[in-house]
Parts: structure tokens; sequence; C-alpha cells
């Protein structure tokens, strides 16, 4: 099917509403399975627009009005909505494939089931989003705001979350496998049954962090890294830290009972106050630098 063409429109269409591919853009427009491939809808005004099912891939949305919007099941692949302003967008199962949502405003979106992977997030706002099941391999967190989200059962494999706030954020049984969480603020987040693989929590906060029953094993023998991290009160009760690199964390009042740190290395880590009751401690080298019988 041949694809119209796009125009381009001026100011005096912005103020009195456009027409793009024959569909009106304006607050609250029924646009439902509305083909708007590669469409230009900078500064759109599209709040409460219905755009189920809508084709938006490549569409320009920067700077975008999307608050309210419905987008379930819309197709977002490679689009840029750099900027754009979409609290408590309806984005369920949405394709986000590859877009572009640098410094965009997701506040309290639903984005249960959608798929961002290799999507660009750096410094985006998802502070209290539903991301539950949510694909984000290999997309880009950077100093995203997470806190308070929802990312239960998320795919985070190879993401990069360096410096994202997750303060308050619910990661139970999230899978982020080689995920890369350097300098990130865990403060108080829910991370039970989570993931974490060879991932990288150098110099992360966990302070308070649930990380009942987490794995950190990688089966290929890679550590996972924990150097630096602060674990003050955190619960670690039966987490799974085979051969974890915990030298220098802050495990201060800690709760590892049970835990399993066999091989791992906590030179110069601070346990004090540390609940070590019934973890295993077999071949890990201790605070002292002496290996654990």
């Amino acid at each position: 099917m041949i694809q119209k063409r796009v125009s381009r429109w001026s100011l005096w269409d912005y103020r009195q509403g456009m027409e793009v591919n024959g569909y009106k853009i304006e607050p609250g427009a029924n646009l439902y399975g509305a083909n708007l491939w590669h469409a230009d809808l900078r500064n759109a005004n599209l709040t409460s627009a219905n755009l189920w099912h809508a084709n938006l891939t490549l569409a320009y949305l920067v700077d975008a009005d999307l608050t309210g919007a419905k987008l379930t099941a819309a197709d977002l692949s490679h689009a840029n909505l750099e900027g754009a302003n979409l609290p408590g967008a309806n984005l369920y199962g949405a394709y986000l494939w590859g877009a572009y949502l640098r410094g965009a405003n997701l506040r309290g979106a639903n984005l249960r089931k959608a798929d961002l992977m290799v999507a660009n997030l750096t410094n985006a706002d998802l502070m209290g989003a539903d991301l539950t099941n949510a694909i984000l391999e290999e997309s880009n967190l950077t100093r995203a705001n997470l806190m308070g989200a929802n990312l239960e059962r998320a795919g985070l494999g190879a993401a990069n979350l360096t410096g994202a706030k997750l303060t308050g954020a619910k990661l139970e049984r999230a899978f982020l496998i080689a995920a890369n969480l350097w300098g990130a603020d865990l403060h108080r987040a829910n991370l039970r049954d989570a993931i974490l693989t060879n991932a990288n929590l150098y110099e992360a906060n966990l302070r308070g962090a649930n990380l009942r029953n987490a794995y950190l094993r990688d089966a290929s023998l890679v550590r996972a890294h924990l150097m630096g991290a602060n674990l003050l009160e955190a619960d670690l009760m039966g987490a799974n830290l085979w051969g974890a690199n915990l030298a220098g964390a802050n495990l201060t009042g800690a709760n590892l009972t049970g835990a399993n740190l066999w091989g791992a290395n906590l030179l110069e880590a601070d346990l004090m106050g540390a609940n070590l009751t019934g973890a295993n401690l077999t071949g890990a080298t201790m605070p002292d630098g002496t290996i654990h019988d």
C-alpha cells in the first residue's frame, strides 16, 4: 500500500487544528487504527486522544502532548518522542522498539507488556509508571526517574540504568541479567526474587533494599559486581551471592541469613551488625583478607 504524503503544518494549522493523512489532529481525537506512519506531529496536542492500534512508526512526536492518550497496542517503533508529554497515557502492549524517548514525561503511564527493547529513555520521567512484564532489553535508562515504578517481571537484560533513580521501585522477579546499574539509586527498592546475574551494581545505593532470594550468580562464573555498593540494612535473606564481588561494600546491619556467599569477595567490606546466620561463606574472602573455611 502506497503511503500518503505527510504535509508539514504551520502555526496557523496548530491553532485551528490540523489534518494529517486525512485525520484530524486535536485533543480527544478518535484515531483508532489511524495510519500516521512517519507523520510530523511535533508539538501536536493529542491529549486524551484514542490511538488504539494506530501506526505511528517513525512518527515525529517531539514535544507532543499525549497526556492521558489511549495508545494500547499502538506501533511507535523508532518514533521520536523526545520531550513528549505522556503522563497517565495508556501504552499497554504498545510497540516502542527503538523509540527515542529522551526526557519524555511518562509519569504514571501504563506500560504493561510494552516492548521498549533498545529504546532510548535517557532522563525520562517514569515515576510511578507500570512496567509490569515490559520488555526493556538493551534499553538506555541512564538517569531515568523510576521512583515507585512497577517493574515486576520486567525484562531488563543488558539495560543501561547508570545513575537511574529506583527508590521504592518494585522489581520483584525482574530479569536484570547483565544490566548496568552503576551508581543507580535503589534505596528501599523491592528486588525480591529478582534475577541479577552478572549485573553491574558498582557504587549502587541499595540501602534498605529487599533482595530476599535474589539471584546474583552467573553460570559462566562471571561475578556480580557489587564492589563499593551501599547495602546498609539491606535484606539479603536467602540471596544467591555465589562468587559475587562485594569488596568494600557497606553491609552494615544487612540481613544475610541463609545467603549463599560461597567464594564471594568480601575484602574490606563492612559487616558490622550484619546477620550471617546460616550463611554459606565457604571459600569467601573475608574483610581481613583471610579465606573462610
